[in-house]
């Protein structure tokens, strides 16, 4: 398959769906947090605490792995994705910025957070703004055989 049409298949179903389950280690300690995400091309975008366990763990190791997938009753038709790449937390405003213009865009109810009762608008304003940046991204997709992947190698 072309990698421009697996391309445009794994962007479509990145739009299609709102939470990956991101994977961190830290310290030899494993850990999973589901997050919305929105993206530009094949960069995730996510808000989190920063004091949070998989905020921290960043800190110390940017190698993460995430899924998306949507819960499945018939695996025959089972489709996600498996991504591996490098995460941080934003810290140049602009970087920032962009982000969050992103994250409002995908999600007006951020907007709104940020216009609304004090204590909202506060918790919002203390939020990190992170990036996933993948390296590679497969596309499993059992309806085109069980097991069927395929994967997408991005520049590093």
């Amino acid at each position: 398959m072309a990698a421009d049409t697996l391309a445009v298949r794994i962007q479509a179903f990145l739009d299609a769906h709102h939470v990956m389950t991101l994977a961190t280690g830290a310290d030899g300690v494993a850990h999973a947090a589901s997050l919305m995400y929105a993206r530009t091309d094949f960069t995730l975008y996510w808000t989190s605490d920063p004091a949070v366990r998989h905020s921290r763990a960043l800190e110390k190791e940017q190698r993460v792995a995430a899924t998306i997938a949507p819960d499945y009753t018939d695996f025959r038709t089972i489709r996600g994705l498996q991504i591996a790449g490098c995460a941080q937390r934003l810290v140049v405003d602009a970087d920032v910025m962009r982000a969050r213009s992103v994250m409002e865009e995908r999600y007006a109810f951020l907007h709104e957070l940020g216009q609304g009762p004090e204590a909202l608008s506060a918790a919002y304003a203390r939020a990190g703004f992170y990036v996933l940046r993948p390296a590679r991204i497969t596309l499993i997709d059992n309806a085109r055989g069980f097991g069927s992947k395929e994967t997408l190698e991005l520049a590093s």
